[in-house]
């Protein structure tokens, strides 16, 4: 994908010219546009391009400095480069190319107001390429803002996942059974590298010292609370095999390529269901074979039916095997559940009055005082 709209980027460049950049690149996050950044100089290492970052998380005043010397190609995270161009480092105005990469995320993170300030201070006219591995309708309908009569091109039927990635299910009453069945997982598979998905950052943390403390020491954790540096660090050891199972949340969901992984292990299924396919995507990549096993409670089994159906495919069912112990449900846990399933319902059908009702308000009654 990064090729796709990397090289016609780079083949309409052609040379160095000019001080100010006349293509740039928009990601969501630093991981990825450093990974990108990577990429684009592999890809031009026979050509005389100046290819400059402006991500952040680094030092503003390093990357103005790169720029002195001028700039062809920007691979930019709309933050640091709406600070940049507040700093007056760069000229903008001969940007006539923009690719979007993550374009739906992009969208879904809240980036619009920020992508709309960008496109008032680039030239308007422009080439817009918009990149993702799901165009959901929402982003579809969002993207018409800025495009004009666009051409889409579809590699693959959207929702498709890749035919070298085995799928599993397990249904799993409760949190203490998930967490059962993933340790005889990471104890028993014949695993390289694994990627655990996770919904929450507390999550994340918690499933991280349960690993560390009971299976396997090397395992490192990665969401949005830990800081830019670290992030890139964890990537990088995961990546040289320094940890081979990563616990994460769906920051790393998105484009991270990580050579020789061969599981990924759904503990929670996002609520977004496009997520599934970034997610299982981290492994069976370039021709390799790979894993995906999901996890499902009863709250999930709704979502996985919507996967199902956005992928086209049912996805077999695996029993949970006799060694795992299969816990009792608590009684908080039990009605968090029954919550959760409330508001999918009422979601689905508004008259669905549901097993818990909002308190009445109590009336307040004055007080009577004798004679």
């Amino acid at each position: 994908k990064t090729a796709a709209y990397l090289l016609p980027i780079l083949h309409k460049l052609r040379y160095a010219q000019l001080q100010e950049p006349r293509a740039m690149v928009l990601l969501p996050t630093r991981e990825l546009a450093m990974q990108v950044l990577n990429e684009a100089l592999t890809l031009a290492v026979h050509t005389d391009l100046r290819i400059v970052p402006a991500v952040g998380g680094l030092s503003w005043k390093a990357q103005a400095d790169k720029m002195i010397d001028g700039a062809d190609l920007l691979i930019a995270t709309p933050g640091r480069f709406w600070e940049l161009y507040q700093k007056e480092v760069m000229g903008v105005r001969k940007i006539q190319t923009l690719a979007i990469d993550e374009a739906d995320r992009m969208m879904d993170m809240g980036f619009m107001p920020q992508l709309h300030r960008i496109f008032e201070v680039i030239s308007s006219k422009r080439q817009n390429i918009l990149a993702s591995a799901t165009m959901p309708t929402k982003v579809k309908d969002l993207s018409a803002d800025f495009l004009d009569f666009p051409i889409r091109v579809s590699i693959t039927p959207e929702g498709t996942t890749a035919k070298t990635v085995a799928q599993f299910i397990y249904h799993v009453p409760n949190f203490k059974t998930k967490i059962n069945l993933l340790g005889h997982l990471l104890e028993h598979e014949e695993t390289q590298k694994v990627i655990v998905f996770v919904n929450t950052k507390k999550t994340a943390d918690d499933i991280y010292k349960f690993i560390k403390r009971k299976v396997n020491e090397s395992v490192g954790v990665l969401h949005g609370n830990k800081d830019q540096n670290t992030r890139l660090n964890t990537i990088d050891a995961f990546k040289d095999d320094e940890i081979q199972v990563l616990v994460t949340t769906d920051v790393s969901a998105r484009g991270i390529d990580v050579e020789g992984v061969s599981h990924i292990i759904n503990f929670d299924l996002s609520p977004v269901t496009e997520e599934y396919v970034h997610r299982i995507g981290r492994t069976g990549r370039a021709g390799h074979q790979g894993v995906a096993f999901s996890f499902v409670n009863p709250v999930e089994e709704k979502r996985i039916q919507k996967i199902e159906s956005y992928i086209q495919h049912t996805i077999p069912i695996q029993s949970i095997p006799e060694e795992v112990t299969i816990e009792a449900t608590p009684k908080e846990e039990k009605q968090q559940m029954a919550r959760a399933l409330d508001a999918i319902r009422k979601k689905e059908d508004p008259t669905y009055k549901g097993a818990f009702h909002p308190k009445k308000k109590k009336s307040k009654k004055k007080k009577k005082y004798p004679n």
